[in-house]
C-alpha cells in the first residue's frame, strides 16, 4: 500500500512539473507588451483625450497636436517619434518595428538598428532601412508627400515605383499642383522668380547712386525741356 501512495505521488509531482514547463515556454513565447512614453508641448490629446508628460502610449494610439504644439513618443531600444504641430497621426509598434499612419502634418522617426520602420500616407509609404540606424522626416500635405533623410536610407515607395532617399537628400510623391489645396510652403518648391524682395530694393538703390554720381560730375546745371537736355555753362 504502501509503496502504491508513494508511485502516485511520484507521478502527480512529474505531471505537474510537465505542465509547469509547457505552461512557462508558452509564456515566453508571447508577445510581450510594449508602450511608449509620451512628453507634450502645448495641446495634444491621445485617442481623443488630453494627454499630459510622462502617460504611457500604448499601441494603436491616436496622436494629435494642435498648433504651436508638439508630441514625442519614446519607444525605449526602438527609438522614438515625433509629431510635430498640426498633426495627426496613428502610431503602432512591437518588439521589432514601429508603423505610422500619417493622416496630415509631420513626423520624424529615429530608429535604432535592426527596427523595421514604416510611415504611410495617402500619397507613399516610407520605408527605412532596418540594417541601420534612421533618422527622417515625414510630411503630408493635401495632395502630396515630402520625406527628409537626416541619417540613414529610406525608401518611399509611390505606386510600384520606389525611390531611395539617402542622407542628406529629399523626395516628393503626389501631385504639387492639385486644384483645391493650398500651396506647397516647403522651401525651394515654388518656382523663383526673377528679381523678389531685397534684390529688387539693392538694384534701385544702385539705379539711383549711379544716377547721382553722373549729374554730380558735371560742371554745368543740366536742364530738361520737353525730351532735349540743354547744359549751362557757369561761365556764359
Amino acid at each position: 500500500m504502501l509503496g502504491k501512495n508513494l508511485i502516485r505521488k511520484s507521478v502527480t509531482l512529474v505531471t505537474v512539473a510537465a505542465v509547469w514547463c509547457v505552461y512557462s515556454m508558452a509564456a515566453f513565447a508571447l508577445p510581450k507588451d510594449v508602450s511608449g512614453e509620451i512628453t507634450v508641448t502645448g495641446q495634444v490629446t491621445v485617442n481623443g483625450q488630453q494627454a499630459v508628460s510622462g502617460s504611457t502610449v500604448l499601441s494603436g494610439a491616436v496622436i494629435t497636436t494642435a498648433k504651436g504644439s508638439s508630441a514625442v513618443v519614446s519607444l525605449g531600444k526602438l527609438g522614438r517619434v515625433e509629431v510635430l504641430e498640426d498633426s495627426s497621426t496613428t502610431l503602432r509598434f512591437s518588439e521589432t518595428g514601429v508603423v505610422a499612419t500619417l493622416d496630415q502634418g509631420r513626423i520624424r522617426v529615429s530608429s535604432s538598428s535592426g527596427i523595421a520602420t514604416t510611415v504611410a500616407t495617402k500619397n507613399a509609404t516610407v520605408i527605412g532601412d532596418a540594417g541601420q540606424a534612421n533618422n527622417f522626416l515625414v510630411e503630408a500635405e493635401c495632395s502630396h508627400t515630402h520625406v527628409d533623410t537626416a541619417s540613414g536610407v529610406v525608401t518611399m515607395r509611390e505606386g510600384s515605383s520606389d525611390k531611395q532617399v539617402v542622407a542628406g537628400t529629399t523626395a516628393t510623391a503626389g501631385n504639387l499642383t492639385q486644384t483645391g489645396c493650398k500651396p506647397c510652403l516647403r522651401p525651394d518648391s515654388a518656382p523663383q522668380t526673377a528679381v523678389t524682395g531685397m534684390t529688387w530694393l539693392l538694384l534701385i538703390a544702385a539705379g539711383a547712386a549711379a544716377a547721382a554720381i553722373y549729374f554730380g560730375t558735371k560742371k554745368g546745371d543740366t536742364n530738361f525741356d520737353n525730351g532735349v537736355v540743354t547744359t549751362v555753362s557757369p561761365t556764359r
